[in-house]
């Protein structure tokens, strides 16, 4: 409107164009002439005509044929309101109406990409962790936001995925998904030795999209993988402006190593068979999922290595094999049945100190397996000297050099085996057979 606007208004203005040449004649007519292929306006009181020339216009004491000037009126007329209606048709601005975007090309592994994480976006929710606080004046008892993290929907069910460490300590739980709709969650159950949880929420079935699970087994170092989830600062904003729109966000990167092994952040018990990848990790990003380049979940990630809480180029994730055998635990009996000795060992540098290898028994309850068996604990004498416990050196016949060692033999085992236990007792080797137990719930 603004171009068409302007274009009648250059026909009818009464002051003369600066690129134009004016020529005016002392009477009533006025002349406006312009050069080469220009277009000529003759006005008078009563009629004003349009006429377009080749070579020169018409003046003042010559004027044209009534006929022929009639015509350029009408050619000129038409090609105004034609040229007018393309402007009022087309929805531009004055400024790019004549602009041609040409499409963006974007090369096959960036389509790939891009095509991933839209696919993958809607299994993928947002975590808020809610703690019960007393206001110090008031005394009423408010729920505050004290952590956040992502989560990936495991079924149709509405069972969520996460990390342990999202959810501990919460008296509430929120989730919410892509459509940025918000849930009360509840915990089905977590296994704090491998930093897994799940939750559920009771949200339709059209709304819950599972994402799709693969396979840890065969990954390789090298392969690309991808990190979806959501950076700290983007929850933090998004809570205290409801207006702010939840966004997912994607990093890519590649495996750097397998077989790693970290500490679990509730129990200090070591998680085997963890996944390393430069792929950027933010503590936002914790429980959020980690997926090979055809977009399956084999992994969680739950933990960055870096000073500063920044990701550092060193992520950790748990591996989808073991994340699947807990999950199907805590979905059918809510806990994690694993097997234990019922025992507790003395810190590895200890040991080290005294020049073995194995694992000290610190103690060893009567009633836990090892104490039914008869493992010996480390206790002082009437004279308060200490006397040395069992350490133990291997389980059927693997050996156990420090805890990470008994720890990874045990989780290969299940409750109610029965397994031989050698242990070093004084000078001599002594070889127990002992019977795994669950480990108690907590009190």
């Amino acid at each position: 409107m603004a171009a068409a606007a302007s274009l009648i208004s250059t026909f009818f203005s009464n002051s003369p164009s600066p690129s134009s040449i004016l020529s005016r004649s002392p009477n009533t007519k006025s002349t406006f002439s312009l050069s080469r292929h220009r277009l000529c306006l003759h006005r008078n009181p009563t009629l004003t005509t349009f006429a377009l020339h080749n070579h020169h216009c018409h003046s003042p004491q010559a004027p044209p044929s009534s006929l022929s000037s009639a015509l350029d009126s009408l050619l000129v007329l038409c090609t105004s309101v034609a040229l007018s209606f393309s402007l009022f048709v087309g929805d531009v601005g004055s400024a790019s109406a004549f602009v041609v975007t040409t499409p963006r090309k974007l090369q096959g592994d960036e389509l790939a990409t891009v095509q991933l994480f839209q696919e993958n976006t809607p299994s993928v929710v947002y975590i808020t962790n809610l703690a019960a606080r007393q206001d110090a004046f008031t005394l009423d008892v408010l729920e505050v936001p004290q952590g956040s993290g992502s989560g990936f929907v495991w079924d149709k069910d509405g069972h969520i995925v996460t990390n342990y460490h999202v959810i501990r300590g919460a008296s509430d739980l929120r989730v919410t998904l892509a459509d940025q709709t918000t849930y009360d969650a509840r915990v089905v159950g977590f296994d704090q030795d491998k930093d897994v949880a799940v939750l559920r929420v009771d949200a339709p079935k059209e709304k819950l999209r599972p994402i799709p699970v693969g396979v840890s087994a065969d990954l390789l170092v090298g392969q690309k993988v991808y990190a979806i989830g959501n950076p700290l600062w983007m929850i933090c904003y998004c809570r205290l402006d409801a207006g702010f729109g939840l966004d997912h966000t994607l990093t890519t990167g590649v495996i750097s190593g397998l077989r790693r092994e970290i500490s679990s952040a509730a129990t200090g018990r070591p998680i085997q068979d963890v996944i390393q990848t430069d792929a950027a990790i933010n503590p936002g990003n914790s429980g959020g999922p980690l997926l090979d380049s055809s977009g399956s979940l084999i992994g969680i990630n739950t933990a960055i290595y870096s000073p500063s809480g920044a990701s550092s180029g060193v992520g950790f994730s748990i591996p989808v094999d073991t994340v699947r055998g807990i999950v199907d635990q805590l979905v059918r009996f809510g806990k994690v049945t694993r097997p234990i000795l019922g025992i507790k060992f003395a810190p590895d540098q200890s040991v080290e100190q005294l020049g073995v290898s194995g694992v000290l028994v610190l103690d060893a309850p009567p009633n836990s397996p090892a104490g039914k068996a008869g493992l010996q604990p480390t206790k002082r004498d009437v004279y308060g000297r200490l006397i040395l416990g069992d350490i133990i050196t291997s389980v059927n016949g693997k050996k156990v050099s420090n805890g990470s060692d008994l720890y990874r033999i045990l989780d290969q085992c299940k409750v109610g085996d029965k397994v031989t236990v050698e242990v070093l007792r004084g000078d001599h080797i002594e070889k127990i057979p002992v019977i795994l137990e669950p480990k108690p719930d907590d009190i």
